[in-house]
């Protein structure tokens, strides 16, 4: 397909959120790309706590970093140039092309509306993208018919119009109710917008789609929009999701003798729990989301993950209980981990005086002998290195990425991590507020029993994520498990954009994209 001067650009967007709109981009994404077009992908906003940082050390989120692996690209800023990461139900830090912009509640944000220098952060990302690829598949945020956000919308209509794309219109026929979903807000938006429409795509579908054939020719006749298809729900997809509905579905995994069981705390401001979705795909592993100490009985490790409002949740997990269970979960030789802010929670103070977060002050859980001040500069790179707590695994290479902005003192702990390619950094620099560019990272306990890290993705790396697990199973009297079962999970993974490109390859008539593509290229 011949370069254009401005990219072709194809619009997904939504009846609401979480209907697939994020895997239906990823999709197309792949299906061009394995056409061997130049394609990439592109929201203007997100609102996630999922994130993931780029080559260049830029934070997006992660559903933007799977599309761009879909188009066979490294991600990219400009392919996410504004993510609000919640740290209450009415605040946001938001990050513009990367970098933290500032901290707003939601009535400062959204009268900043389409004249601002946010707006004209989204326009000047979809320009770069736009004169370097040849389509752009757009994904849109929540309904495309918020009509009291309207004249502040930022990521759907305001976008399809700064690239004159083209709509495709997902409803979920799983939550029920597609046809009011569809037809609703076909009726809700301007006859402008409506008539960018080129398909509708009934998306997560159970049972038999056959089924479904009158329903299709309704809408279709009621609409007269094209119905592109009906997307069968595909089980056992690994893909990475950005919501919640994952971890629901592991709150009610089962532990068992014969597996390592794993509980992760349910944190209220809970921070990228993708960090563990390949743990649950391991076959030995029983992985819960825990709400209630309760639920975390029976667990061979527990881990706290990272936190976007560190204080507030320790507060929480205290109000819980939680931290007489982690102790008591200690002594009786369990292991405690705690990724980013989780890490920090484990030592014995956590200082805020510049309220990054909440601001405050208060004692950690003080299983670790370590102290965290907050520091207004975030820590956002991309990172390999190398285990040093896996005593009987030798040394261990990982990969991974940073999102932090505290800065951690280990106190008289050994370093779970070196990290390459770093200078040393003293404490007295650390205390200073020194960049952290140290070449360590984390603190271990004498026992090996608790340890954190700031290190995400660490349990992506499968000689790393073996190891330990080995580590637990001999801890509980079974036998390890040889290095290549896991190297299959991260196999199966790495399928897991084609399979998902097949099953909406078959399943969709993509007849309306590609005419469209042909018609504006002359093709």
């Amino acid at each position: 397909m011949p370069h254009s001067a401005r990219a072709i650009a194809i619009a997904v967007l939504g009846t609401g959120s979480d209907v697939g709109k994020s895997l239906v981009v990823a999709g197309l994404c792949r299906l061009l790309h394995r056409a061997g077009i130049r394609v990439a992908p592109f929201k203007a906003q997100n609102m996630s706590l999922n994130s993931f940082v780029t080559p260049e050390g830029g934070e997006i989120g992660r559903a933007q970093a799977l599309q761009a692996e879909a188009c066979g690209l490294a991600p990219h800023v400009d392919m996410n140039p504004i993510l609000l990461k919640p740290e209450s139900d009415a605040r946001a830090q938001v990050v513009v092309q990367g970098r933290v912009y500032s901290t707003l509640d939601a009535q400062a944000y959204f009268s900043r509306g389409r004249n601002s220098e946010l707006f004209q952060a989204v326009r000047s990302s979809y320009e770069r993208l736009a004169a370097h690829y040849d389509v752009i598949v757009i994904e849109g945020a929540g309904s495309a018919a918020e009509v009291n956000l309207r004249d502040r919308d930022l990521v759907n209509w305001s976008t399809v119009e700064l690239s004159d794309a083209r709509v495709v219109l997902v409803g979920d026929i799983d939550r029920g109710g597609v046809f009011a979903q569809l037809i609703g807000t076909l009726d809700l938006i301007a006859p402008e917008e409506r008539a960018r429409v080129c398909g509708l795509v009934i998306n997560k579908f159970r049972g038999d789609s056959a089924l479904f054939a009158d329903g299709v020719r309704f809408l279709r006749e009621r609409t007269g929009i094209p119905v592109l298809g009906v997307l069968p729900f595909l089980r056992d997809l690994t893909l990475d999701q950005e919501d919640s509905l994952d971890v629901e579905i592991r709150r009610q995994a089962a532990f068992a003798d014969d597996r390592v069981n794993i509980a992760v705390l349910l944190l209220p401001h809970m921070s990228n729990f993708t960090d563990f979705n390949m743990l649950t795909q391991e076959a030995d592993v029983a992985l819960r989301y825990v709400a209630t100490p309760a639920e975390a009985a029976g667990a061979d490790a527990v881990i706290i993950p990272g936190s976007k409002s560190t204080l507030t949740d320790l507060t929480y997990l205290r109000g819980k209980g939680f931290d007489a269970v982690v102790q008591d979960h200690v002594r009786g030789g369990g292991e405690l981990v705690g990724i980013c802010g989780g890490y920090q929670m484990l030592g014995n103070r956590i200082a805020d005086p510049d309220g990054v977060e909440t601001g405050g002050e208060a004692d950690g859980l003080g299983l670790l002998q370590t102290y965290t001040i907050m520091m207004p500069e975030k820590i956002t790179e991309q990172v390999e290195a190398s285990a040093l707590h896996l005593d009987d695994a030798g040394s261990v290479s990982v990969r991974g990425y940073l999102i932090h902005m505290g800065r951690t003192d280990p106190g008289p702990h050994r370093s779970c991590f070196h990290l390459e390619g770093r200078p040393a950094r003293s404490v007295d620099q650390l205390q200073a507020g020194a960049p952290d560019a140290g070449s360590s990272d984390g603190a271990v306990r004498d026992d090996g029993l608790v340890w954190g890290t700031y290190i995400h993705g660490l349990f992506d790396q499968s000689p790393f994520r073996r190891a330990w697990l080995n580590r637990l199973r001999r801890r509980k009297g079974l036998p390890p498990i040889e290095l290549v079962r896991s190297q299959q999970v991260n196999d199966t993974q790495r399928h897991a954009l084609d399979r998902w490109a097949d099953h909406v390859e078959q399943h969709l008539d993509l007849t309306p994209i590609w005419a469209i593509l042909r018609s504006q290229t002359g093709g």
